[in-house]
C-alpha cells in the first residue's frame, strides 16, 4: 500500500514540475550550466533542456517544428528571421556580445596577431562554418578586412560549430578562431593569453549580437518566459561577463 501512495505521490508531483526547451547556440555551451544553476535558485522545479548547435542549424530545425521553446542564437540574423516568419513571439533582444580570440597549443608567436594566420608555421585554420555559424561568419570577415583572407583561405578547415572549432584547435590545428567565451570554461583554465591565445581586434569585424526569442508554442509557458526573463536580468549578465561576454 506504501508503495501505491508513493507512486501516486511521485506522479502528482511530476504534473506540477515543468520543463523547457531551449535550443542554444553552441559558443554559449561553456557558459549555460552556471546559467541554468543560478536560474534554479528561484525555479527549482524548472528542468532545463539545452540543445547546443550552430544557430543556422537550430533555426532550421525550429522552422521544421522542433520543440524548442527558447532559441539563444549567436547573432541577431537567425531569431529576427523566426520573428519576422512569425514562429517567434517576443522580438529578439541581445542578451550578449561575443568575442573572437585566436587559441593555439603550439608555440607560435602570439604577438602577430591575425597576422599569425599567414605565418609559414600555420598550415591548417580552423573556423566555424561561416555559412551556419556566426563566429565563422566574423571570422572571415576580420581575415577580409586584414587583408589575409586570399592568401589563408586555402587554409581553413571548417567545424560545424563553434565548440568544434575549439577540439580542432587543440587536437587537429595549428591554430583556430573561437569564441572568446570558450576560454572561460575550467576545461580550459591551462591556456595563457599571450601564449596559446590572443584576442582578434574587435574593429575588423562586426559586433557579435546574440539574440533571445521566445518560440510561439511557448506562448502560455509561465517557466519558458521566467527563463527569458533571467537570461535579461542582472543576475545573468554578471554570469555572461564572467565568461568573457560584454553585456548591453
Amino acid at each position: 500500500m506504501k508503495k501505491i501512495v508513493l507512486g501516486i505521490l511521485v506522479v502528482s508531483l511530476s504534473l506540477f514540475a515543468g520543463q523547457i526547451n531551449i535550443a542554444v547556440a553552441a559558443n554559449v555551451s561553456y557558459a549555460i550550466g552556471d546559467l541554468i544553476n543560478e536560474f534554479n535558485k528561484t525555479n527549482p522545479d524548472t528542468k532545463v533542456n539545452v540543445t547546443l548547435g550552430s544557430s543556422g542549424k537550430l533555426t532550421a530545425q525550429i522552422k521544421n517544428g522542433a520543440p524548442y521553446n527558447i532559441f539563444m542564437a549567436a547573432n541577431m540574423k537567425y531569431p529576427e528571421a523566426l520573428y519576422s516568419d512569425k514562429i517567434a513571439i517576443t522580438k529578439p533582444i541581445i542578451y550578449a556580445q561575443g568575442s573572437l580570440a585566436i587559441l593555439s597549443i603550439k608555440k607560435l608567436d602570439m604577438s602577430k596577431g591575425i597576422n599569425l594566420a599567414s605565418d609559414s608555421s600555420v598550415n591548417k585554420i580552423a573556423i566555424a562554418n561561416p555559412k551556419t555559424a556566426p563566429y565563422g561568419k566574423a571570422a572571415v570577415e576580420a581575415m577580409k578586412n586584414a587583408k589575409l583572407y586570399d592568401e589563408v583561405v586555402k587554409k581553413y578547415v571548417y567545424a560545424e560549430s563553434i565548440s568544434q572549432t575549439v577540439t580542432y584547435a587543440t587536437t587537429a590545428t595549428d591554430i583556430g578562431f573561437i569564441a572568446k567565451s570558450s576560454l572561460y570554461s575550467p576545461k580550459m583554465s591551462m591556456y595563457k593569453e599571450g601564449v596559446n591565445w590572443v584576442d582578434v581586434n574587435p574593429k575588423l569585424y562586426t559586433p557579435i549580437n546574440q539574440g533571445i526569442v521566445i518560440i510561439k508554442n511557448a506562448k502560455d509557458n509561465k517557466e519558458a518566459k521566467a527563463f527569458y526573463d533571467f537570461i535579461l536580468s542582472a543576475d545573468a549578465k554578471k554570469i555572461f561577463n564572467k565568461f568573457g561576454y560584454l553585456v548591453p
